[in-house]
């Protein structure tokens, strides 16, 4: 426990610094392109503890990792200007403008690189993920249950979506809680007009419908001695129901197998276009240590493992990180709307969990994490919040509509609600990550 805690400690400090060094580069850079003095760039807040001087700027880190800036000359309103033509507030607008929207592009800039240079040397998901979205199976009193879905239903429509792909569908389903969703599903050439409203599900309070995809449970291998292969059953062959019911998700056929503690499961077993019944007994042995119930097979797993071409790789990337944007936007209209809960929302507690699971997973998990949560800062920091880049930005197109600069009065009130926001918010989301680890459903 002390090891995992330790673990993703170092890994959320090495994952924001990163990210911090990026944001605070951008605008660093921007800044020294126009001219502007920067007279310190610091990675953390609090006490400086490494230093070194270099072109006037002072390079620190500081004791409090979670955070950085960059603070430049004459950038703050309040303080008596010099005529310097190297201060911030000296530059016109759009200069200023670009120096601060450039920290928030530069963290989308990495969200979109890090998943290219992913992709260039290894792109996998599940094949589902990218086929039509064809139901699986279904849980028993799921809400999919409820409205008569059934295994091998084809959705065709969902919302104004045409032709969705299971990840299309399911993104549908995570950011939609308690509303229905109205769908088109084909079913033996029929068309259906049905309406899935969602469940909160999970420590997240996600959207959750009980449902799983159409990925057959092919048999890939049959042990030998075991119940399997004494009962005939040959590589190729497909369980299409277990128990009378049907099943065309491999990992739920696998589950209802180990489930039934060596009670006989009947299996619907699919060979050469004819449908066979079958009745098997599972037994009880020892898998890597630990004892399972188990027929005698291994299903095969359709996974998408190819490298692409750099042009592929920048395109798959920029697909990924669009539809991410417009899922965060989705779900920040829903939790605003109360619509969808903000327990969905993670703050440093969580981000630390979350990264040292994906760094334990492996480096390619870890980087999708890092490109994911890279996305989000550039995309919060753009928000009109005052204190971020994003209510720098509004007050900066404020005052160019106006043709002139707002008070310092103006200014110092946007930035004191921006600050007690910022705080309330901080509180909120350490207090969600605390409930959510002690209560985690």
């Amino acid at each position: 426990m002390a090891g995992s805690f330790i673990t993703d400690v170092v890994v959320v400090v090495a994952v924001l610094g990163l990210m911090i060094f990026v944001h605070e580069l951008g605008h660093f850079l921007a800044a020294k392109a126009f001219g502007v003095r920067v007279l310190v760039f610091s990675l953390g807040f609090g006490k400086r503890l490494l230093h070194w001087t270099r072109g006037g700027t002072d390079y620190r880190i500081s004791a409090l990792p979670f955070g950085g800036y960059v603070r430049m000359a004459g950038d703050d309103p309040t303080t008596e200007r010099h005529g310097d033509p190297g201060e911030f507030l000296a530059k016109p607008r759009w200069q200023r403008f670009v120096v601060v929207v450039m920290g928030p592009t530069m963290n989308i800039l990495l969200a979109v690189l890090l998943l290219a240079g992913l992709y260039k040397v290894h792109f996998q998901k599940p094949a589902y993920d990218e086929q039509p979205a064809r139901v699986g199976d279904v849980e028993a009193d799921s809400p999919a249950s409820q409205i008569g879905l059934e295994p091998g239903d084809l959705v065709i429509r969902v919302g104004g979506l045409q032709e969705p792909s299971w990840e299309d569908f399911q993104e549908k389903i995570l950011t939609t809680v308690g509303e229905a969703m109205p769908l088109e599903v084909e079913r033996d050439g029929k068309i259906l007009n049905l309406a899935l409203t969602p469940r909160a599900q999970g420590p997240d309070r996600v959207g959750d419908a009980g449902l799983y995809p159409y990925a057959p449970a092919i048999i890939e291998k049959v042990e030998s001695g075991l119940p399997a292969s004494q009962a005939g059953l040959l590589q190729g062959d497909e369980v299409v129901g277990v128990g009378g019911h049907k099943a065309f998700y491999w990992p739920r056929v696998a589950y209802l197998i180990q489930s039934s503690k060596g009670k006989p499961v009947q299996l619907s077993v699919l060979r050469g276009g004819r449908e066979s019944q079958t009745t098997l007994t599972p037994v009880l042995t020892e898998v890597m240590g630990e004892k399972r119930w188990r027929i005698g097979v291994s299903f095969h797993n359709d996974m998408i493992v190819r490298k692409l071409s750099l042009g592929g790789a920048l395109k798959a990337s920029c697909q990924d990180n669009w539809r991410n944007c417009r899922e965060t936007f989705d779900v920040l209209g829903k939790i605003l709307a109360h619509r969808l809960s903000p327990r969905s929302l993670a703050g440093p507690i969580g981000i630390a969990q979350l990264s040292g699971e994906a760094y334990r997973a492996g480096l390619p998990e870890l980087i999708m994490l890092v490109s994911f949560i890279s996305l989000q800062l550039g995309i919060f920091n753009l928000l009109p919040i005052p204190i971020m880049d994003g209510g720098q930005i509004l007050l900066l197109l404020v005052e160019g509509l106006i043709r002139h600069d707002l008070s310092v009065r103006v200014k110092e009130r946007f930035v004191q609600v921006g600050f007690v926001f910022l705080l309330l918010l901080a509180v909120f989301l350490m207090c969600n990550d605390i409930m959510r680890t002690l209560r985690p459903y």
